[in-house]
């Protein structure tokens, strides 16, 4: 007979699958597959965080033993403006030219659901990238090299995004990535998982 795992990430994403296998614990993933739409007036805060919950309770009815991560990452430009992952080229561009030069925050709700209990921990995690001044053909080269159209804000930090940016600020450099591995593992721990 098969068991569901005991941890579950309620993710697709490769990024977030290789950031928890640093974890060294066996986990399954799948696709929580929920509308991630904002709702008027929701700040990026409130909507990273509701976000990662509905993914983790998502994924109850097929992992109802599991503890099932949810997680979810929007970035936000310093005059305010929610910026999520690029439609296309046209948008990738835009959020590039709209980042050149200043400060994004991006926010990551993190949620770790005891499926069994209904019990589950949040937080959302900030992480701050300062982006160097960037022209048309930076960009374009970025963009013709990286196609970062899965990323929030046009950045995969862990590649050739790394290039756009002066400095980073921020308490956990997963967080960057899209799973705060440090927030994580606290949560584990209260949870009764001990990492390593």
């Amino acid at each position: 007979m098969n068991y569901p795992p005991f941890l579950v990430l309620a993710s697709s994403s490769p990024f977030r699958q290789r950031l928890l296998k640093q974890l060294r614990l066996p986990f399954a993933s799948c696709s929580p597959d929920i509308d991630e739409t904002a709702k008027p007036g929701e700040r990026a805060v409130e909507l990273v965080q509701r976000l990662a919950i509905a993914k983790a309770r998502a994924v109850t009815d097929r992992y109802p033993e599991a503890l099932i991560i949810g997680s979810d990452q929007v970035a936000v430009h310093d005059n305010g403006k929610i910026v999520g992952k690029p439609h296309d080229y046209a948008d990738a561009v835009a959020q590039l030219r709209g980042a050149s030069g200043k400060s994004t925050t991006l926010y990551t709700g993190l949620c770790l659901l005891n499926a069994k209990t209904g019990s589950f921990q949040v937080d959302v995690i900030p992480f701050i990238v300062h982006f160097r001044t960037l022209n048309d053909q930076i960009i374009e080269r970025y963009l013709q090299k990286e196609q970062p159209y899965g990323c929030s804000g046009s950045l995969k930090a862990d590649a050739l995004g790394i290039a756009l940016l002066q400095r980073l600020e921020g308490d956990d450099p997963n967080a960057l990535i899209g799973l705060p591995l440090i927030r994580l593992v606290e949560m584990l721990d209260q949870a009764g998982v001990s990492v390593p």
